[in-house]
């Protein structure tokens, strides 16, 4: 919680209303919270009140002026609240005061005396510090003189301003002005204004914070929660780009797509949208993250907006995906609900509440087209705007599933997600010879850099794998196709290897043939040779004799 300088603040101890406001409500001074009925304006004086008896250390007073003490006590133990409790321990009082218009006469500026000394007995009683006036038109419904009636509601302001009673006054809402009397919110120091509205037969609870003197808070309107956990207010239109950066990788639970990522993994607090037809797997594959967080031992939450936790968890088994153990351990926390259960706001502002109290690592959406019905795109996007800018600011990852209604594969979504994303996943069931096969295009990832090779996308008893391409002549080829074409090309390869070897034998029997041969004719040659140096030996046997006998003969000549 931010401090802040300036007038005193008591926290009210409802969840984002203190923040809201930067501290809770001004102290010592009073607070005018109206609104039509069943808005929850005596829930949240309720809860004002017990939180600071509880939290805060701050005793106080619950002066009804319509409903009995034991209404009171029974309608806030509804909501966990033990007020009996606090009562017998001298910490709450309530002050039942009835006031019938035909007893009541107006004689002047001493009107409230008798209520002065009620609420000053009822305050000594417990050492009150904060104080509930519920409703104020009760209190005043018999005066029929406006200028009485005017003096008086600024005398109880000014008589509670002067004995430093933080208070929660309630008030209905008037006709062309905040209050009936039109002077109420004049005289108060902070003004809230609660509407409870339906819209497509939706209903939807908001709080505006009209005036606050003296210091900043949030001016837009923000939804609120009336549920067995009490009242809590979500500030979420105040999110922005505040996101921080992380560097370190959370796996899909898919090795085949996180290999398809330069490191491995998308970036911790990534916004990943699977988009894709029906039955293409998105389910499937936003089920594979949460399942790989809790591996890691990190909390995943699920918000189901078609399927019930009993439903995703038969469904995922089929693929090898034990989502139970996750939920029985609790670190896998599953919530289903209808969109058209809450409007947009009161999803979101449910939402935020659980991730908030779950304190997630990854939060699953499925899927977020499911609020194409109850609301016009404007609305769904905005409202995913600020999921987004929430989980990012938290360091969550988050992986939304959206329907897509064309099998052609057009890149877009019905609420323009895509360009909110960090990460896009296109799921497709493509047509081919008479059977569909799905495909898997990484469309976008941003800080990292990614294969852009289409996959085949086989979901099995193993879980899921992604296929590397087949290009055919026709293209990247799936399903019989896919497996045709490789048996083919296997026949080809084995008719190959076959002729190669029968080419590699004639080869090699024309080899041996010509070695043969050629051994022949050397054998020829080495006899040639032979026979040469046989020649060569007479030829020079004979010269030798010739000689021998020449010189013999002139020996004998010369004798």
């Amino acid at each position: 919680m931010v401090e802040t300088k300036g007038i005193s603040k008591s926290p009210t101890g409802i969840d984002g209303f203190d923040d809201l406001t930067l501290g809770g409500l001004p102290t010592g001074r009073p607070t005018l919270v109206r609104g039509s009925a069943g808005c929850g304006k005596t829930l949240f004086a309720s809860t004002f009140l017990l939180n600071g008896t509880r939290e805060f250390d701050e005793p106080g007073v619950f002066v009804t002026f319509e409903e009995r003490p034991v209404d009171i006590v029974n309608n806030v133990a509804s909501l966990g609240f033990e007020m009996d409790r606090l009562i017998d321990e001298g910490k709450v009082w309530i002050e039942h005061i009835a006031v019938d218009p035909a007893e009541l006469a107006e004689i002047g500026e001493y009107d409230l005396e008798a209520l002065f000394l009620r609420l000053e007995l009822a305050i000594d009683q417990v050492g009150a510090k904060r104080i509930v006036l519920d409703t104020i038109e009760s209190l005043f419904s018999a005066f029929t003189n406006p200028a009485i009636l005017r003096a008086e509601i600024r005398r109880l302001f000014d008589w509670l301003k002067d004995r430093g009673m933080t208070t929660v006054i309630t008030a209905e809402r008037g006709d062309g002005s905040l209050t009936r009397q039109g002077l109420e919110e004049y005289v108060s120091d902070c003004v809230l204004l609660l509407d409870h509205r339906v819209h497509n037969q939706i209903s939807t609870r908001r709080l505006r914070i009209v005036k606050y003197r003296g210091t900043a808070h949030g001016t837009n309107e923000y939804p609120f929660l009336i549920d067995e956990d009490g009242f809590s207010v979500l500030p979420v239109s105040s999110l922005g780009l505040n996101h921080k950066v992380h560097e370190d990788r959370i796996s899909s639970g898919v090795p085949d797509l996180d290999a398809m990522l330069t490191g491995g993994g998308f970036h911790r607090g990534s916004s990943v949208l699977l988009s894709g037809v029906a039955g293409s797997g998105k389910s499937s594959l936003a089920a594979c993250f949460a399942d790989a967080a809790c591996k890691s031992g990190e909390r995943a939450l699920y918000f189901s907006f078609e399927e019930s936790a009993a439903q995703t968890v038969r469904n995922m088994r089929s693929i090898g995906v034990e989502l139970k153990q996750w939920l029985d351990s609790g670190t896998l926390r599953h919530i289903a609900a209808r969109p058209t259960f809450y409007s947009l706001e009161m999803h979101l502002a449910v939402m935020l509440r659980e991730v908030q109290r779950f304190k997630p690592s990854l939060v699953v959406l499925d899927p977020i087209s499911a609020f194409m019905g109850s609301a016009d795109a404007l609305e769904v996007q905005s409202m995913m705007l600020r999921m987004v800018d929430f989980l990012k600011s938290n360091g969550i990852t988050a992986v939304f599933t959206h329907l897509m209604h064309s099998q052609d594969g057009t890149a877009e979504t019905d609420v323009g997600l895509s360009s909110l994303m960090d990460a896009w996943i296109l799921l497709l069931n493509r047509e081919v010879n008479g059977e569909f096969n799905r495909e898997l295009y990484l469309l976008k990832a941003r800080g990292m850099s990614h294969s852009n090779q289409v996959r085949e996308f086989i979901m099995s008893d193993d879980g899921i794998r992604l296929l590397t391409p087949y290009l055919g002549e026709t293209g990247a080829l799936t399903g019989s196709a896919r497996k045709s074409e490789e048996a083919k090309a296997r026949r080809a390869e084995v008719a190959r290897r076959v002729e190669v070897q029968r080419l590699a034998e004639a080869i090699d029997t024309r080899r041996r043939k010509a070695k043969a041969e050629i051994e022949a004719l050397q054998a020829e040659i080495e006899a040639d040779e032979i026979e040469l140096r046989r020649i060569e030996a007479d030829e020079e046997t004979y010269l030798s004799q010739a000689l021998t006998d020449r010189e013999d003969m002139e020996k004998s000549r010369r004798a």
